[in-house]
């Protein structure tokens, strides 16, 4: 009898050959090890972040927070590109005898958009303005929020015009940033403006729940008086509350202010969401946002003011919704320290004492480690340094309110009679007096007195805004062409009025003397080389 076939073949073999295959592959392994010796084991490594002892780190936070959102918004562009995209293939795949048509209107009106678009991106001020008057216009109530820090400053004689030409619409003032200054300076600030217009004092949480996650992004604390306690909410809540029952129908409530001064933060803060974007860098909104707080009461944010540049240099630095990078840093950082008292700068900074703006930012280069490569003090670095915090949260200076109270030029007694009238003063003022016992204030080493310039002068009408140089405007037009794609990106916002004011300054003076200095060394070498004797030996 036959065997039977088997299905598969075997898989036995001899221990010879089995040995041998072990070898082959033990010797393969080790040949792939030497390689990966040889190479190096590379292991990817998580990013540290910005140390705390780092510093100029609020700048670099404000650069990371710029990148962040230009990305954000790029994306978002490219989304909408497609979906335009998408859209126009649809409408010619329907109606394919107009498609001809529908390409040859494309190319007309290509020219046109392309300037249109240039245009805008030349002058993004105007948007603003446009913005602004759109949030007074829908707006019953108009919330003007100033820095505790330089309230005077933070207040806009044209804008407040504008508001009460534009009819029945009261104007209420809102100190935010309260917790930065001492608190004998948030009273007699609060009797001051109190005289004129209802003052909310107001402090806003930094400890919110993320409402996107795209903007979650974990801080550690930076200053140690800082509290993540929303200050002046119920009182806020409670005036407009009874506003809205005396005037009898819903309302509506327009934030206006300066960049910096907390708008959004403030409309998070009554929401308790993160609604509005917020973030270090000057001038995030650029366009009005509608936030219903409940069913009687919305809320408005708005862009921030256009400052004039006939304003003061250390106003213009303070108040210009554009970053460090754009304008001169020693030239803004120079006017801001002109108006500081120098015994306070000197022991918040444990800076010797110093002559001028110079020396003091040498200094401040050699203190905090700030150098370049030839082992010089970095200036311009410490001058950065010094205006991200001014214009930050983390700096807590102050200034006292003028010694005589006059009605301001678009006030008098009849018109602040008006704006009060509606408002329950009596259970503000107790309020705002059980605020201020909450809030902790800064310690003493962090107190710098600032010399307040007045009030700062806005432009709200198109027509006002400065025109830009040629050399600017070619300068842009070279940065669209380049940039094509990133329609969505932020534009920043020059104010030529600050270089042109403060050229005379003591940065500019040192770099000029720097020629004549060379070319006297230069002509001593050419003595020397014209006393050498060939004649003689040299041992």
């Amino acid at each position: 009898m036959k065997r039977p076939k088997l299905k598969k073949a075997s898989k036995r073999m001899t221990c010879h050959k089995r040995y041998k295959i072990q070898k082959k592959v033990r010797e393969h392994h080790r040949k792939l090890r030497k390689e990966a010796k040889k190479r190096g084991h590379k292991k990817p490594r998580k990013d540290p972040g910005v140390p705390n002892s780092a510093p100029f780190k609020e700048a670099l936070l404000r650069e990371a927070e710029l990148r962040k959102q230009q990305l954000e918004e790029l994306k978002q562009q490219q989304k909408l590109d497609r979906q335009k995209e998408q859209e126009r293939k649809r409408k010619l795949d329907v109606n394919p005898a107009g498609e001809q048509s529908n390409v040859e209107t494309q190319e007309e009106s290509n020219e046109p958009k392309r300037k249109k678009a240039k245009s805008g991106k030349q002058n993004p001020k105007k948007s603003h303005c446009q913005e602004l008057k759109k949030v007074i216009e829908a707006s019953d109530v108009v919330l003007e929020v100033l820095d505790a820090r330089d309230p005077l400053g933070c207040r806009c004689p044209q804008i407040e015009e504008a508001v009460i030409q534009s009819g029945c619409k009261k104007l209420v003032l809102v100190l935010n940033k309260s917790d930065l200054v001492p608190k004998e300076n948030l009273e007699n600030w609060l009797n001051y403006l109190n005289k004129e217009l209802p003052t909310v004092v107001f402090k806003a949480s930094t400890n919110l729940k993320n409402k996107k996650k795209t903007f979650k992004i974990k801080k550690k604390k930076v200053v140690p008086f800082q509290s993540k306690i929303c200050c002046g909410k119920e009182a806020l809540w409670k005036l407009l509350g009874d506003f809205q029952q005396s005037y009898g129908k819903d309302i509506q409530v327009g934030v206006i202010g300066f960049p910096n001064v907390g708008k959004s933060s403030i409309i998070n803060s009554l929401k308790q969401e993160w609604i509005c974007n917020v973030g270090v860098s000057m001038g995030l909104t650029r366009s009005m946002q509608i936030v219903p707080l409940d069913k009687q009461i919305t809320i408005i944010d708005s862009p921030c003011f256009i400052i004039s540049p006939c304003n003061s240099p250390a106003a213009l630095a303070l108040r210009s919704p554009t970053s460090i990078e754009v304008l001169r840093p020693l030239e803004a950082a120079s006017a801001i320290l002109a108006q500081a008292d120098n015994q306070q700068v000197v022991l918040k900074y444990t800076v010797p004492g110093y002559k001028d703006s110079l020396d003091f930012f040498t200094k401040l280069a050699q203190r905090r480690g700030l150098h370049q490569k030839g082992g010089s003090p970095n200036v311009e670095s410490a001058a950065k340094l010094l205006w991200s915090e001014w214009t930050g949260a983390s700096l807590g200076y102050y200034c006292h309110p003028p010694a005589s109270w006059n009605h301001s030029s678009h006030f008098n007694e009849n018109i602040a009679a008006i704006m009060k009238k509606g408002f329950n003063l009596e259970e503000l003022e107790k309020n705002n007096a059980q605020s201020i016992q909450v809030l902790k204030v800064p310690h003493l080493t962090h107190r710098i007195l600032f010399r307040s310039t007045g009030l700062t002068n806005g432009i709200l009408e198109e027509k006002d805004i400065p025109e830009e140089s040629p050399r600017q405007t070619e300068d842009k037009q070279d940065d669209d062409d380049q940039e094509d794609g990133s329609a969505g990106k932020n534009v920043e916002i020059s104010d030529v009025a600050l270089v042109e004011e403060t050229r005379e300054m003591s940065p500019g003076r040192s770099a000029a003397s720097k020629p004549s200095d060379r070319s006297s060394t230069l002509d001593k070498m050419s003595e020397e080389d014209d006393a050498y004797d060939f004649a003689t030996d040299y041992i």
